[in-house]
């Protein structure tokens, strides 16, 4: 009941929702328990989320020393594979931590309630109604063994006693190995497994056809360097997709350490080999892909053994396996996922067909805007699994003021972003490249790249809030909305302002997705619905 008061007047004090962005503003650095515990799963999940791109610009950086054209057909190929993956990626990743998180929490709830259950029943009580000491409850309880023989023995299947010197034995719901049985953990690594052999299958028998698509044409010099890197990274797919997976499972159980420490083995693994394969054994785009490959198959490996110990991968029943739920809001995801690819690949088509010098100019600037713009994916992922443990308790203040903490975070954190990447894109771009004309146009790129990281960072918070309230349909229909109206900005744009129209359509897409997420919670609607008194079942 008191519960319920304090939610009440919580609902009361918030009656215009779109103030909760508001609440407790003050408190957005405060080191208090919900701050730790975004900080304990956001930092190394943004680390491990980082660890990624910035392997990917060191490759850019080793391909740019070979030239403009090899740098331009490597940052088409990478586009490429990088909507290819995350189409299956998205969906898979964030709909398993979803599940899982879910999964655990109710697990956990349960376990709880039992032994509050058990130690209830069995705490025996004297006739004045006082409760016996745990020991003398243990003692009592093996004279009544001793006495009722083995009918009796049988009959309670011989369990222990609940209390050993006052302290609760939980009884989990693990395998004689120890190992606990999660079904979202199962069915995510059928399905990445799956996809990442469809995948690999389709960048290979496509990549020319998919180059044409990106304006990489027969007669272009980029055609050959770009095949052969898509050809080759493609055999990492199901690497990829695996190990996208495991890391879904690991996020549900906020555990984003694991995660980092495999990532950062796997890309220091391919920093390493990068100059070995490109320059000393003179590989050229085709030593950089071998390098990367390699690396993703390290990362498979490390996660797989570290998951093994805690997660049995074989279910009590095969109908545990909730593959029609999983399968409903995973086609959600993809929907969402593909109409965001379709207008982040036009964006690089439409910078391909500006030509070589343009086209590596648009990737670095990229590359650049992707990797910081990542680093607010911690945040994300710390929303999406708090917030989803806190709707499975059905902690609805706890829910919000998560949602709260995380978005100002990410407000903060974009406007620091702003500041680094605009100085340091300033005065580091020649790390990229030495041709004049691509370090002009980068020059111009600039302010777009730094001013955006604010709108990035709470755009990219919202997905994480909206998944942990497993708002999966509207994240769905809103972004069909967002990528619609940005297709028309870019086609516009592009035509009549080349390289700064894109950045220009890019911005936009931005923002249209930042005001999809403050309307849906702004307003009070879908999970969001408490806000405005009405509690959710």
């Amino acid at each position: 009941m008191a519960e319920n008061g304090a939610l009440h007047l919580t609902e009361r004090k918030w009656k215009i929702p779109l103030l909760v962005f508001f609440r407790d503003a003050r408190l957005v650095f405060k080191m208090d328990e919900l701050g730790l515990d975004i900080l304990r799963i956001a930092v190394p999940a943004a680390m491990a989320l980082a660890a990624d791109p910035v392997a990917s610009l060191i490759d850019t950086a080793f391909i740019g020393h070979l030239g403009a054209v090899e740098i331009a057909a490597v940052g088409v190929s990478i586009a490429i594979i990088n909507q290819a993956s995350k189409v299956t990626i998205f969906p898979l990743v964030y709909i398993t931590t979803s599940f899982v998180a879910e999964e655990d929490t109710v697990q956990r709830i349960s376990i709880e309630s039992q032994n509050r259950e058990g130690s209830e029943k069995d705490l025996p009580k004297n006739r004045n109604m006082k409760e016996v000491a745990p020991e003398d409850a243990m003692l009592e309880n093996l004279e009544k063994d001793s006495i009722s023989g083995d009918d009796d023995c049988k009959a309670t299947a011989c369990k222990s006693p609940s209390f050993l010197k006052g302290q609760i034995i939980e009884d989990k719901p693990k395998n004689n190995k120890g190992r606990r049985h999660i079904p979202s953990a199962s069915i995510a690594l059928i399905v990445g497994g799956v996809l990442g052999l469809m995948q690999a299958i389709f960048l290979i028998f496509c990549a020319k056809p998919l180059l044409s698509i990106m304006g990489v044409k027969s007669g272009s010099p980029m055609l050959t360097p770009a095949r052969k890197y898509l050809t080759l990274r493609a055999l990492g797919s199901p690497a990829v997709l695996l190990s996208l997976a495991m890391q879904g499972v690991f996020r549900g159980f906020k555990d984003t350490k694991t995660p980092l420490y495999a990532t950062v083995a796997g890309d220091l693994a391919n920093i390493i080999l990068d100059p070995i394969f490109i320059f000393t054994c003179r590989l050229g785009v085709s030593g950089a892909a071998i390098a990367h490959v390699l690396s993703q198959y390290l990362i498979l490996f490390i996660l797989l053994l570290r998951l093994m110990k805690s997660v049995d991968f074989l279910p009590p029943s095969p109908k545990d396996l909730q593959f029609g739920k999983f399968l409903k809001n995973g086609f959600l995801l993809l929907a969402r996922i593909i109409a965001a690819t379709i207008f982040k690949v036009l964006a690089a088509s439409r910078g391909a067909r500006l030509g070589s010098t343009p086209m590596a100019a648009f990737q670095i600037c990229l590359q650049v805007w992707l990797t910081s713009s990542l680093l607010a994916d911690g945040l994300t992922v710390a929303g999406q699994a708090i917030i989803a443990c806190a709707f499975a308790e059905k902690d609805y203040q706890k829910a919000t003021a998560a949602a709260t903490r995380i978005l100002q975070m990410s407000f903060v954190l974009g406007l620091g972003l702003a500041a680094v990447v605009g100085v340091g894109l300033h005065f580091g771009d020649g790390i990229f490249s030495k041709d004049p004309n691509v370090l002009d146009i980068i020059s111009i790129g600039i302010p777009f790249v730094a001013a955006t990281q604010p709108i990035n960072s709470i755009a990219l918070v919202f997905d994480g809030v909206n998944f942990g309230a497993s708002d999966f349909a509207y994240s769905a229909y809103s972004m069909v909305l967002v990528a619609i109206a940005s297709i028309v900005a870019i086609f516009v744009l592009s035509k009549t302002a080349g390289f700064v129209g894109i950045w220009i359509a890019i911005t936009i897409f931005m923002g249209l997705r930042t005001l999809a997420g403050v309307w849906r919670m702004g307003t009070g609607t879908g999970p969001w619905n408490f806000l405005r008194g009405k509690l959710l079942p």
